[in-house]
């Protein structure tokens, strides 16, 4: 089965000293779309055709994922990298700055990046995560711990990757299907195509060791930006996520001086993915601002 479109095209790029694989539509201003766990670009195909009709809309396969290299070293699964794969990226698909768009762990970089690499975003916009100081704080309150279970157990070693890979990957079907509110929003073929993106050579293991280098590299919280991020940002968050609690978005303005946040109710931490027309309605409107 073929995931692209007739109007897509992929691609590989090199960066940091590995080679990211992507997906593009349209031209234009980059508009930069990162994934999150258990993705791939494929999470993004109901915003690449909206928004290639004005940008040159780019999903990429994170490191370790889908396509792209996947490095063997734990090490090589720190922020510090990740946010250095995104700057070279950005000057190998040719340009100096992006509309940049990402969910769960791939909006956990671009928040990083952002603060490190402000010159290069010109809009930011994040999906189901938390500003790093909310989820600094929030990360060992109740109910938040429990919800963040997973995060502990991906540190034992091998484990994890078992019980992904169990019935030919069910869990990783599980995933999307069982936390999705509105269950067709995955198709038999979008869950296939999941498990074939975390079955392929070293993908459950590089997946796993984002999680791994957490609490390595844990940083203080002296080591969180704290200082108001300048650029114009966007949070759309769906309200019924399991994994991070709504509270979590509560006082984000604190940390971003030009911040909106979109709620979605009866919407699981998959937003874009099961309310495509939601959240590209409210990506389109903050777009269009000056």
């Amino acid at each position: 089965m073929t995931l692209l479109t007739s109007e897509q095209r992929e691609g590989f790029l090199t960066t940091n000293g590995i080679r990211l694989h992507y997906v593009s539509q349209g031209q234009g201003k980059l508009m930069l779309f990162l994934h999150g766990f258990p993705e791939f670009w494929y999470s993004w195909r109901h915003q690449l055709p909206e928004f290639a009709k004005d940008y040159h809309a780019v999903a990429i396969d994170l490191r370790g994922y889908n396509d792209s290299d996947k490095p063997p070293s734990r090490d090589a699964y720190s922020m510090e990298e990740f946010v250095k794969d995104i700057d070279g990226a950005i000057t190998g698909l040719g340009y100096e700055d992006c509309i940049l768009v990402a969910h769960d762990w791939g909006g956990a970089i671009a928040w990083v990046f952002a603060y490190e690499y402000p010159h290069r975003v010109e809009k930011l916009i994040v999906l189901n995560i938390p500003h790093p100081a909310k989820f600094l704080k929030g990360l060992f309150t109740s109910p938040q711990i429990f919800r963040s279970w997973y995060i502990f157990f991906f540190q034992l070693p091998l484990l994890p990757e078992l019980w992904l890979k169990k019935n030919n990957y069910r869990t990783i079907a599980n995933i999307f299907s069982e936390m999705a509110i509105d269950k067709s929003a995955f198709s038999p073929e979008d869950l296939e195509a999941y498990k074939n993106a975390a079955a392929k050579e070293g993908a459950l293991t590089a997946m796993v060791n984002y999680y791994r280098g957490i609490f390595s590299k844990f940083p203080s919280s002296s080591q969180i930006p704290t200082e108001k991020l300048d650029i114009p940002t966007l949070m759309i968050w769906g309200e019924e996520d399991t994994a991070l609690g709504k509270e979590l978005t509560y006082g984000t303005e604190e940390y971003v001086r030009d911040f909106t946040v979109k709620y979605i109710p009866d919407c699981s931490h998959w937003v874009q993915q099961e309310r495509p027309d939601l959240v590209n309605q409210y990506i389109r409107e903050f777009l269009a601002r000056d």
